[in-house]
C-alpha cells in the first residue's frame, strides 16, 4: 500500500479508502489510486487484512460426497449466495463422515480464519459428528436433523415424497411402490416417509421398498425386480439417477412407461427432462437453500438470536411419465 501510494502521490489513508470504497475521495483521486494499483499488480494481503479487521470475508463450506447431483448443487448454490454477499468460500471434502473427519474439516477451517461454516450433513452419522463437537464458530448446517442448538437449513423431503405420492394416488393407482435411497440418508428416510405417510392417509397398504444407493444401477437393479411383480402400475423413486435406471429396466423387458407403468422421480436433475420419457420429478430449489443458509449464517456472525430451522418446500414438475392407468383390454 505504501508503494501505492507513492506512486499515486497520496497519502496511506487515502488508499485505504480507496480500496475500502470510502464516499469521501474524489474521483480523480479515485482514478489515480487506481491507476497505481493496476501499474503495480498489488494485491492485499487477505490474512494480514483479516488480523486487522477480524474478518476475512471467507465462508468454510464442509460437504460429502459432492460427486452427486444433490451435494454438488447445494454447493454451487452457496457459493453463488456467498458471492453475492461478498464472501468467497473455502471448501472442504469429507471422506470420513465420522466426529474425527469433522473435527479435522472444522478445525482447518478455522485455522484459515474463516467467518462461519456451513456444513452439508445429509447422512444421520454426519449429522451425529455435529452434535458430539463443540463448533465454536457460527455455523448452519443443511440438512442435518436436528444438530443440536446449530441453525438448520433443509428441503421438506417428507413432503417432497408426499407430492410425488400423492400425484400417483390421484391418477387413480391403487398403490405405489417406492424405490428409497440409502438408508443413512436423512434425505431418503423423509421421502420414503413422505411416501409411506400418503399411501396409508389414503387407507392403502404400502408395498415393502426397494433398496438403492442413488446411483442408476441400483435403479436399474430394482426395475428388474419390480418388471417381475405383475401388480407394479406406479413407482416413485427416490432419486432421478436411480429413475434413469428404473426405466432403462423396465425398456429393456418390454414395459411401457407410462402405458403399463407409471413412474416418478426426484430431484429434476438438467437431464431429467430428456429421459424416454420425459421423466415426472419433484424439484429442489438448492438456490434457495444456499441464499438463506446465508442469510441465517450472516445473522449468526452479528450475533442475532438463537438458532433456527427453515425449511424449503419442493415443488412438483409433471412430465410424461405419469398417466392415467389404462382399463384392461
Amino acid at each position: 500500500m505504501a508503494d501505492v501510494a507513492r506512486e499515486a502521490g497520496v497519502s496511506h489513508q487515502t488508499v485505504s479508502r480507496v480500496l475500502n470504497a470510502h464516499p469521501s475521495v474524489r474521483g480523480e483521486t479515485r482514478a489515480r489510486v487506481l491507476a497505481a494499483i493496476d501499474k503495480l499488480g498489488y494485491r492485499r494481503n487477505p490474512a494480514a487484512r483479516a488480523l486487522v479487521t477480524r474478518n476475512s470475508r471467507t465462508f468454510g463450506v464442509v460437504s460429502v460426497d459432492t460427486t452427486l447431483y444433490g451435494p454438488a448443487s447445494t454447493v454451487y448454490g452457496i457459493e453463488r449466495a456467498a458471492r453475492s454477499a461478498g464472501y468467497f468460500v473455502s471448501i472442504v471434502n469429507l471422506t470420513s463422515v465420522d466426529t474425527t473427519g469433522m473435527r479435522d474439516a472444522l478445525d482447518f477451517l478455522a485455522d484459515q480464519g474463516v467467518d462461519g461454516v456451513i456444513v452439508l450433513a445429509p447422512q444421520r452419522s454426519a449429522a451425529q459428528a455435529l452434535t458430539d463437537l463443540p463448533i465454536g464458530i457460527p455455523a448452519v448446517v443443511i440438512e442435518g436433523g436436528q444438530a443440536g442448538d446449530v441453525s438448520v437449513v433443509c428441503v421438506d423431503q417428507v413432503a417432497g415424497g408426499r407430492l410425488a405420492t400423492e400425484h400417483l394416488l390421484s391418477l387413480g393407482y391403487e398403490t405405489v411402490w417406492h424405490v428409497r435411497g440409502p438408508s443413512d440418508w436423512l434425505e431418503a428416510e423423509g421421502r420414503m416417509a413422505g411416501w409411506r405417510t400418503a399411501i396409508e392417509d389414503a387407507g392403502l397398504e404400502a408395498p415393502e421398498p426397494l433398496a438403492g444407493d442413488w446411483s442408476p444401477h441400483s435403479g436399474y437393479e430394482a426395475g428388474a425386480a419390480l418388471a417381475r411383480e405383475p401388480d407394479v402400475t406406479a413407482v416413485f423413486v427416490a432419486n432421478d439417477q436411480m429413475a434413469l435406471g428404473v426405466l432403462r429396466a423396465f425398456s429393456e423387458r418390454g414395459i411401457r412407461v407410462p402405458e403399463q407403468v407409471s413412474v416418478v422421480g426426484f430431484d429434476d436433475i438438467p437431464e431429467s427432462a430428456f429421459f424416454s420419457p420425459p421423466l415426472t420429478t419433484v424439484r429442489q430449489d438448492f438456490g434457495a437453500v444456499g441464499r438463506r443458509s446465508i442469510e441465517i449464517l450472516l445473522r449468526r456472525i452479528e450475533g442475532e438470536g438463537p438458532g433456527e430451522r427453515l425449511v424449503v418446500p419442493p415443488s412438483f414438475v409433471h412430465r410424461n411419465s405419469t398417466a392415467r392407468p389404462r382399463p384392461p383390454v
